[in-house]
This record gives structure tokens, C-alpha cells and sequence, in this order.
């Protein structure tokens, strides 16, 4: 007899991720957008809480719904846990400690791994949402403060900045935003040309990762690098090959 507890109202998901409220579209590669991920998830929304509030007031009133959430998606099963956006990287080890199953709020968490995966000798190239708004407390937080890093943001584009930093409207034109990300990754590898890696702290810019790697021949990395290895880490299979006779 196999015997499961049960307890679950939805079963099978592997990665939860705590949503803030936003309504712009979302291109297959941005975490809140199932048909282009390669696991199972399950959401849970973070009502009243949007982007600008994350980046331009981050008090810690704003941590008790996020750590309600994480502990629910415990609850409903999945075995790791994210979010929906870069900065919350100034949670981590709140969330992190508010649950028994591994938490990486934000895909900074790579920029130690990006790092010394390429010699350990160049600054990691962040391209963010909102560069004023990223500091070196979102860096501390997740372990990645004496890391030297070089970072350009998406305040100063239009399409994105008007939708996704300040919404204005949700209506959002794609391929005005790839054009304001490819720019954005010029402007950064003009002042830093020996960055040897580029993590993207911002959900909304996975959709365009595989145009960046192209132009610029670095390793990407961005959250669905990382939920795509917490999903294999979460659910190991055995594996199957053959030994010599």
C-alpha cells in the first residue's frame, strides 16, 4: 500500500511563486507565464502590492504578505519557492527562514555563481529594471555584496518604463520593449567591456535572453535559469544510460 497524507487542494507543482499584482502582458520566459516554463507551478497572488511599490518604498510592512504567501505555498505542496520580481531580493533571508523548503527570491541569487563560473576576474553585468532603485542592501541580502558587478537599468527607456515601472497602461508592444533591452545591454558593455557574464534581474526580461546571448555571445542568466535548476534539484530522477560490457 502506498499511503499520501494529503492535505493539498492542487498536487504536483514544484515551484511556488508569490505574485505581485501587475496586468501588462507577459511573454513566454517571464515566470507568470506557465506555457514557457519547463515545470509545473502554482501562484499565489500578493494583492495590492505592484512593482512600483517594491522598488520605491520596500518598508517592511510590505514583508508580512510575502512571508503569509510562502507559507501557504509550503502548505499546498511545492517543494521551492520565488518571486515574480528581482528585488525582492531584499527578502531573501526572511522568506528563506519563514518556510522548510528552499526559497530564491530573486535571480541575483546568481550573481555569485556567474561569477566564478567565468574566472572570477570580471564584474557580473546586471541589466535591471531600475538601476537608482537597485543598491547595495538588495546585493547583501543574497549573499552577493563583495561581488563587483556593472549595472544598467530600464528607467530611462519609454515602452518599459511606461508599462512595467510606472503602469501607465497595459497594453505593451514587444518588440519596442526587445529594442529598449538589446539598447540598455549596448549601453552597459560600452562602459564595462570585460563583463564576462550577464544576470537579468527583472522577470520581464527573460523573453529576450536568447536575443542578448546572440548579440553578445555571454552567459545569460535569469530567473527561469534559476527555477528550471530548483525544479531538477526539488525532483531528482534516476538516471538512465548504459555501462561498458
Amino acid at each position: 500500500m502506498t499511503l499520501f497524507q494529503g492535505g493539498q487542494n492542487i498536487c504536483g507543482a514544484t515551484i511556488g511563486v508569490l505574485c505581485l499584482e501587475s496586468y501588462f502582458p507577459k511573454p513566454p520566459g517571464h515566470i507568470k507565464n506557465p506555457s514557457g516554463l519547463p515545470f509545473p507551478v502554482l501562484y499565489e497572488m500578493i494583492d495590492g502590492v505592484t512593482v512600483p511599490d517594491l522598488l520605491n518604498n520596500p518598508t517592511p510592512d510590505l514583508l508580512e504578505p510575502f512571508l503569509a504567501g510562502a507559507r501557504k505555498l509550503e502548505r499546498e505542496g511545492v517543494r521551492a519557492i520565488t518571486g515574480s520580481c528581482g528585488f525582492l531580493a531584499l527578502f531573501q533571508r526572511e522568506l528563506a527562514a519563514a518556510v522548510n523548503i528552499p526559497v530564491f527570491a530573486s535571480s541575483l541569487i546568481q550573481v555569485p555563481l556567474a561569477f566564478h563560473m567565468t574566472g572570477a576576474t570580471a564584474p557580473v553585468g546586471i541589466l535591471t529594471a531600475d538601476a537608482s532603485a537597485l543598491t547595495d542592501t538588495h546585493f547583501k541580502a543574497i549573499g552577493a555584496g563583495d561581488i563587483p558587478v556593472a549595472v544598467q537599468g530600464m528607467e530611462g527607456s519609454a515602452e518599459f518604463a511606461e508599462v512595467i515601472l510606472k503602469y501607465e497602461r497595459t497594453a505593451m508592444d514587444t518588440d519596442l520593449i526587445e529594442a529598449e533591452v538589446l539598447d540598455a545591454a549596448r549601453k552597459l558593455m560600452a562602459r564595462a567591456p570585460d563583463i564576462r557574464s550577464l544576470v537579468l534581474e527583472c522577470t520581464d526580461l527573460p523573453p529576450y535572453a536568447s536575443k542578448l546571448q546572440q548579440e553578445f555571445r555571454l552567459p545569460v542568466f535569469d530567473l527561469t535559469t534559476l527555477a528550471t535548476m530548483a525544479h531538477t534539484v526539488v525532483t531528482r530522477q534516476p538516471y538512465s544510460g548504459h555501462m561498458p560490457w
